[in-house]
């Protein structure tokens, strides 16, 4: 009997089993059409029927009025990075940038390239403990174009739980690891976008959901493929889509949805996140020194206190089953990512080798 594996990565990530089996399904013969469905041309009829699903069930799961639009972009958040300042940039050629770890820094210099971000640093270390300062004591600029946030940050397990409440400020959120894991008003926001590898799909898309207000004419050097007017104006489909990530993302949102939608998937990640986090808090063994307050609960990030057993740690654990536990490159030590289609079991499993391995070299 073949071992039951536990995927950890933080993206590419972890896929629903009941998705992976339905793709299995499909790909040789979609819908009975005796055509894979990694052939099926994106201006087909049949296509078509998963863009208007995909569609629907985002507006349905975030409670999307039609003030917004959907758009299904080519690339990772890193794209978006230049899109956003391309397509948003208005009077004063400044934006607000809030840094709250990794990739939210990287956006901001990344924007450098095209304005003068006004970098806004929000970590706090109190008694060895990083935290986020409260939004209310934002130093926002009055002269700004946009604010650009990022409410997870996976490679250093920080989270922001508030939502944006700023007067006559478009609101940028980049929500890559966390869209569908938890409850947001997306009436707080002018445009979000979240990079499908994490809790959506596959990588090659990212999914920019914004006011139509704010489709223009962009800056005339703007390349057409991040071009949000253009790519609204053609239906996400200006030049042809990742249509294998697309389709894949349609049946992740469809598993969302039947699983009891965003409200389960909070109540769930939650209790995973807050189970793994109990073990470490109670343990001398392992660290973790974000403040709960902003503890993610989709990214568990743990450093061993003898960092001479993390190669033990890490080949033993891989050996268990628990894949890809080890932390970026940037902050070292470990991560756990449990995203929507990480089970209970998974968080289980790793909880118990984390105890037995604590017993043994403790």
């Amino acid at each position: 009997m073949n071992k039951k594996i536990y995927n950890f990565s933080a993206g590419p990530a972890m896929l629903p089993e009941a998705v992976l089996k339905e793709v299995k399904n499909d790909f040789l013969n979609w819908n009975n059409i005796g055509t894979s469905i990694i052939e099926i041309s994106h201006r087909s009829k049949e296509f078509h029927k998963i863009i208007v699903k995909s569609k629907q069930y985002l507006r349905e799961l975030l409670n999307i009025s039609d003030e917004y639009a959907i758009l299904f972009c080519q690339g990772g958040a890193r794209a978006q990075f230049s899109a956003i300042p391309m397509n948003l940039l208005n009077q004063f050629n400044c934006a607000d940038y809030i840094d709250s770890g990794y990739w939210s820094y990287n956006a901001m210099l990344e924007a450098k390239k095209y304005c003068f971000p006004n970098h806004i640093t929000v970590k706090k270390n109190i008694d060895g403990q990083t935290t986020i300062i409260k939004m209310k004591q934002w130093p926002i600029q009055s002269q700004s174009d946009y604010i650009h946030y990022c409410p997870n940050e996976t490679i250093e397990g920080i989270a922001i739980y508030e939502e944006p409440n700023f007067h006559n400020k478009v609101v940028v959120g980049d929500f890559s690891s966390s869209l569908l894991s938890r409850k947001i008003n997306i009436n707080k926001y002018d445009l979000i976008y979240a990079s499908a590898q994490k809790n959506l799909g596959p990588s090659g898309i990212t999914i920019v959901i914004l006011k139509k207000i704010l489709l223009k004419n962009s800056y005339p050097f703007t390349p057409s493929i991040l071009d949000y007017k253009k790519s609204f104006d053609f239906d996400s489909m200006f030049n042809t889509p990742v249509t294998f990530s697309w389709y894949i993302i349609s049946l992740v949102l469809k598993w969302v949805k039947n699983q009891g939608g965003i409200d389960f998937f909070e109540n769930m990640n939650y209790k995973k996140s807050s189970l793994l986090y109990q073990t470490i808090d109670n343990s001398n063994f392992y660290i973790n020194t974000v403040h709960p307050d902003n503890r993610s609960c989709m990214n568990i990030t743990f450093h061993l206190r003898d960092p001479n057993l993390n190669h033990i740690f890490l080949k033993q654990s891989y050996e268990s089953g628990l894949k890809f536990l080890q932390g970026h490159k940037v902050v070292g030590g470990f991560r756990a990512s449990i995203y929507n289609a990480m089970p209970m079991s998974g968080v289980k499993k790793l909880i118990e080798f984390m105890k037995n391995f604590e017993y043994k070299f403790k």
